[in-house]
């Protein structure tokens, strides 16, 4: 008998291969289905005659097949599946491309339902590539009313997905209720069996404003209950308190070869008082690509050091550590401290003796015991698990001291947000850039104006500029059609530009090659560099002016701001050239998101579009240890948020140990009370 915790694989024609490929969405048991939700819904609520139709027009349709067949056309060796579909009304053409499996398993007589888009075809109306699915019963999934869309990956299809859910929909009546019943009652809410069926086979819009009302406020609720319990962990924590070196500040900001914005300088003396303290120190600093985080983190690390305790700043990528270690050496120079890198490939073995490390997850994943640890900053927080991050602050020896926490975060954080993802930190804006930064002109640029692009790229390069060209992967893959890194080097190495200087980086390159490649870009001996996205975090080149992205279809638009953001460092105009991969162009969504980066600049807009196109689980790119991310709550919406803390403040007040709540409890999971959420 299939439970909640069954497998997957016990479910009807769900196979190795299939099971592997739902596991890499995060699906092995039947729960976990349950609570995978659609992101989006195709409206095929209006069933039209055929004779109604109308051209470039969505539609569902259910008629008599008349006659299918399949022939394969010589010209693009496809295998075309026609067939004629009549109502009472008219008599409609329906083609398919290389899905010769169809004529088999559809016949003159059956009956069927369409759904998808109209167009007209030499004169004829015609369906081309519509869902479809034969008709039994009333009970159609597919191509009648409001159709749920699943994020998939490679060799899933969303048929699979909605037949896999419409099997165990029904056991939704199994899922304890965790959320407490009078809060349910006086909110208004629906029960969770409810909520499940209307969030995956909802009869109509209001049905799906309820299921994501509840089913989000559960979300968010959880957050709430668990920042609220760490808040209670904190108070009883003590932390080594920092004097604020006044005159060292004053000096270091003094030699800087610019002046700090008021954002920056506000920033710094928020995490300069909470340094001051003696309990912990929880904060979260979130800037725009660019502002300047980086500095203000800088001053925190030399306060610490100067009152002769440890400080350690942990980052995503050895380039990028690389990059910080740098840049300390030079903007700390004078002040003698000793400043350590420990990355994979740079194993210092003298960490102990340092009162400044710089480093990867190489930090966390040795044996490790820093001395005197007062300090730990994390940037680019949303690479890094809780799990992690909870291991980086356990690395102090002294068990009775835990190490101030700042988290430094490019991605665009209004209050709201920082309430969901962030409720026991305290929050510091930089909302402003360095003066003189210019927008980053953005363009989407298609395949014939390709030509004019190189054309540009070498204009740049003539009056001393440098430009990147990022690529989605490393090989090439005929599956995903994408172009490779690997490729495009030697195209635009050999071909295209064989006069100039052509780098190419990516995350297999041993460390020593990385290091070697970046700093010849920094030195500008390398005036054209193809790299994969391991330089979406924090590199810093100020000489280079032009972004080339190919196949940008494929990056969330939070990672293409983070691209783009690689430029425009400088005084001089920047550009971001987006290339969609060929067959993407005509994509009305992939457009539409693709439109946004040249429309908007800051990263808070970009990801309201994100949101709205693609789901929550964009937005951070990566599944997050603890908590995986937000699927149905808004992370625009204030007010349900600032409910589900009201609500989780009261509880954790009234029922400290959550005592009354088992199921909440259980849900929680078997947590350490960690000092940090994502």
């Amino acid at each position: 008998m299939v439970e909640l915790n069954s497998s997957i694989t016990e479910l009807y024609r769900v196979g190795n291969t299939t099971s592997k490929l739902l596991k890499k969405l995060g699906l092995e048991t039947i729960q976990d289905l349950l609570f995978y939700f659609p992101f989006r819904y195709d409206d095929f609520s209006a069933s039209l005659p055929i004779a109604s139709l109308k051209p470039n027009t969505n539609a569902n349709v259910v008629g008599t097949i008349e006659l299918i067949q399949n022939k394969r056309s010589p010209r693009k060796r496809l295998n075309i599946t026609e067939a004629l579909v009549s109502d009472e009304t008219e008599t409609l053409k329906v083609i398919w491309f290389n899905q010769p499996f169809l004529a088999r398993n559809y016949k003159s007589g059956d009956r069927i339902s369409l759904a998808g888009r109209v167009t007209e075809n030499y004169g004829q109306l015609t369906m081309m590539s519509p869902s479809h699915e034969k008709i039994y019963d009333q009970d159609l999934i597919h191509t009648q009313g409001l159709i749920p869309n699943y994020h998939l990956t490679t060799g899933l299809t969303q048929k699979q997905i909605r037949h896999l859910v419409k099997e165990v929909i029904n056991l939704a009546n199994q899922v304890p209720d965790w959320l407490p019943l009078d809060l349910i009652k006086r909110l208004a809410l629906l029960n969770i069996d409810t909520a499940l069926h209307a969030i995956h086979f909802p009869k109509n819009r209001e049905e799906i404003t309820a299921a994501q009302t509840r089913l989000g406020f559960a979300e968010l609720f959880l957050r709430q209950i668990k920042a609220q319990l760490i808040k209670q962990e904190l108070k009883s924590r003590r932390a080594i308190s920092i004097k604020f070196q006044e005159e060292a500040t004053k000096r270091f900001v003094d030699n800087l070869p610019f002046k700090l914005t008021d954002a920056q300088r506000k920033a710094s003396w928020e995490i300069i008082l909470d340094l001051g303290k003696s309990e912990p120190m929880s904060r979260l600093l979130q800037g725009e690509v660019g502002s300047g985080k980086t500095l203000v983190a800088i001053m925190a690390l030399l306060n610490v050091a100067l009152n002769k305790r440890q400080a350690v700043l942990m980052v995503p990528t050895e380039i990028l550590a690389e990059q910080h270690y740098q840049t300390l050496l030079k903007l700390l120079d004078g002040y003698n401290l000793k400043i350590a890198l420990k990355t994979a490939g740079h194993p210092d073995e003298n960490i102990n003796q340092a009162d400044i490390i710089v480093g990867t997850h190489a930090l966390i994943q040795d044996n490790i015991r820093f001395n005197n640890l007062a300090l730990a900053i994390v940037d680019e927080q949303h690479h890094f698990g809780v799990n992690q991050r909870q291991k980086l602050l356990d690395l102090n020896s002294d068990k009775d001291r835990t190490p101030h926490f700042l988290s430094l975060t490019a991605t665009p954080i209004p209050r709201s947000l920082a309430l969901a993802m962030y409720g026991d930190l305290d929050l510091s804006l930089i909302n402003e850039l360095p003066a003189g930064r210019q927008p980053v002109i953005t363009k989407i640029v298609t395949e014939d104006k390709r030509p004019e692009a190189y054309d540009f790229i070498r204009a740049q390069i003539a009056a001393g500029r440098q430009t990147f060209v990022i690529c989605p992967l490393i090989d090439e893959s005929d599956k995903l059609g994408v172009k490779s890194v690997k490729k495009e080097h030697e195209k635009l190495d050999q071909e295209i530009f064989p006069d100039l200087r052509v780098g190419l980086l990516h995350g297999r390159l041993k460390t020593a090659d990385k290091t070697k490649v970046m700093n010849d870009f920094i030195k500008n001996k390398i005036q054209i560099l193809v790299a994969t996205s391991v330089v979406e975090a924090g590199v810093d080149v100020p000489n280079a002016s032009l972004m080339i992205i190919e196949g940008a279809d494929r990056f969330g638009l939070s990672q293409l701001h983070q691209f783009r953001g690689r430029v425009g460092r400088g005084d001089h105009q920047s550009y971001c050239f987006l290339f969609p991969s060929t067959e993407e162009i005509t994509n009305t969504v992939t457009i539409e998101r693709l439109n946004a980066l040249t429309k908007f600049h800051d990263g808070y807009s970009l990801a309201k579009m994100d949101l709205k196109l693609r789901g929550a689980g964009e937005l951070y790119g990566l599944v997050q240890s603890g908590f995986a991310d937000l699927q149905i709550a808004s992370l625009f919406d204030f007010e349900l948020i600032k409910k589900a803390q009201d609500e989780a403040a009261l509880l954790v007040k009234e029922d400290p140990g959550l005592t009354k709540y088992p199921y909440l409890r259980e849900k929680l999971g078997e947590w350490d009370r960690v000092s940090h959420l994502e």
